[in-house]
């Protein structure tokens, strides 16, 4: 039996001038791409490592590293993000020839995957979103959310440390109990690559809100939210919810910013069951 690990699946392109490395398991006529956060030290298989298995089982599933993260090239972003981010997507699904996926992405990587169904509704067949907040307000929380605070601060305030990396990771789910000091370990040292500190040392640019276009995504959408996620609000979700014209949401009790982690069973499901919808 063939063990699935990262070094196994791991795969390059050039989307179009952007080295873009991402991981493939799986086959089959539909293909899923996976999308991670903006946490420091993130990359699509650090987030979706417990759904690839059941994804990939009647699927071709690819667990993309954006610009910046994991092993992609480390290049500046201009502003607008998600138009930028959204357009080496399609560029990377060109290099690779495929013309259409379904996209799950948590939290940034959720951001990305509905800029990407606005601006090429052709390429994107379901959306899924885990905890992403384009939005600039809230009802029930003081933004930027408390993990965004902390990932905003990781790469400033005295730099990147174990600690700081840690105290990220506990804001990120419910019960941290499972957080290992090899897991910190790992992301921490992912963060300190020395061209993923350069990238982050540059100036921040403007977070880019897409309210105005929610009502653009024409693919149907799941809405995917922790009750206790403190990375983002439980309202931004509801927002989307109202305003993305085919859109659902879930929400998971006992739950923080990566649902995809923590109830990984019912939302490998959840997921599959969605993308089985013709709409």
């Amino acid at each position: 039996m063939t063990v699935i690990s990262e070094a196994s699946t791991s795969k390059y392109v050039m989307a179009g001038d952007v080295k873009i490395h991402y991981n493939e398991v799986g086959s089959g006529d539909v293909t899923i791409i996976c999308l991670h956060g903006a946490g420091p030290g993130a990359s699509s298989w650090g987030n979706f490592s417990s759904n690839v298995e059941a994804f990939a089982k009647n699927h071709r599933v690819l667990l993309v590293d954006m610009p910046q993260f994991g092993k992609s090239a480390k290049i500046a972003i201009d502003y607008p993000k998600l138009t930028n981010v959204a357009r080496i997507m399609r560029d990377f699904m060109d290099a690779i020839g495929l013309k259409k996926a379904h996209i799950v992405g948590n939290s940034f990587g959720g951001q990305v995957a509905l800029k990407t169904a606005i601006d090429y509704p052709e390429r994107v067949g379901h959306v899924v979103i885990i905890g992403s907040a384009p939005v600039h307000q809230s009802l029930f929380t003081p933004m930027p959310a408390e993990g965004v605070k902390l990932i905003e601060g990781y790469y400033r305030e005295d730099g990147p440390t174990p600690a700081k990396m840690k105290k990220i990771l506990q804001t990120l789910v419910y019960d941290s109990s499972n957080l290992t000091d090899d897991v910190v370990q790992a992301r921490y040292e992912a963060s300190i690559d020395p061209d993923t500190v350069r990238v982050n040392s540059l100036p921040r640019i403007q977070k880019q809100v897409l309210n105005a276009e929610f009502g653009d995504v024409k693919s149907p959408t799941l809405v995917v939210w922790g009750m206790d996620d403190r990375a983002g609000a439980l309202d931004v979700g509801l927002l989307m919810t109202r305003s993305i014209p085919n859109a659902q949401m879930h929400i998971f009790n006992k739950c923080g910013h990566w649902a995809q982690v923590e109830h990984a069973q019912e939302f490998n499901q959840l997921v599959l069951d969605f993308i089985a919808i013709t709409k």
